[in-house]
């Protein structure tokens, strides 16, 4: 394995454990037109892909089917109840220890299928937007994962050709590869600071350590 120039981390479920917050925000607006939107089917069916293309999916299985545009007009409401319940994201500590050491060695960004609307005011709640080079949000490319865009979008805004991503869903891990760039699978984010350490520095160092 080469040496990476960047480390490209995916938000919801990397970074921090936003998934349950957004789908109770999203079932609670959708019930308010009679959809129901159940965890499992998020779990299984929504995670790491555009809240559009849920949406499209949802309009079209609805009985009768509905305009999904009608759906994404819930969306700014539905914004304004996750953030409401995300007021002091619980970062991971480990994790939050070692970015500024990570960011001195790697260029960094964020890489998500949310709205950078959503994501920075929590980096920002979290003290940790300053370690990222740049955000790259769901509404800032035409095909989100698992296309390789997102993740192209990345490396081209921060001049590298080798990036290292991380990431937990599988359309995800999906974007990272045909991106060309090495993913590492995340299934929680208590294990992101873990994982970087073995892959970048050797498991005999401490997080934050010099």
């Amino acid at each position: 394995m080469t040496d990476p120039q960047a480390i490209f981390f995916d938000f919801d479920g990397v970074l921090l454990d936003t998934e349950p917050a957004h789908w109770a925000a999203w079932a609670e607006m959708l019930a308010t037109v009679g959809l129901n939107l159940t965890w499992e089917y998020y779990r299984d069916c929504c995670i790491g892909i555009d809240d559009r293309d849920m949406l499209r999916t949802m309009a079209q299985a609805a009985d009768p089917p509905c305009d999904w545009e009608n759906l994404w007009a819930l969306y700014p409401a539905k914004k304004k109840l996750f953030q409401s319940r995300m007021v002091n994201p619980p970062f991971e500590p480990a994790l939050v220890a070692m970015l500024p050491e990570l960011h001195r060695d790697y260029r960094t960004a964020v890489v998500s299928s949310s709205s950078a609307s959503e994501i920075e005011p929590l980096l920002e709640a979290g003290g940790i937007l300053g370690h990222f080079d740049t955000i790259v949000g769901g509404e800032m490319v035409t095909s989100h994962k698992p296309a390789p865009e997102p993740y192209l979008l990345a490396a081209q805004r921060l001049g590298v050709d080798r990036a290292l991503v991380l990431e937990d869903s599988a359309a995800g891990i999906a974007s990272g590869r045909a991106a060309g760039f090495e993913v590492i699978a995340v299934k929680h984010p208590t294990e992101v600071a873990g994982l970087l350490l073995d892959r970048l520095w050797g498991t005999t160092r401490t997080a934050g350590a010099e």
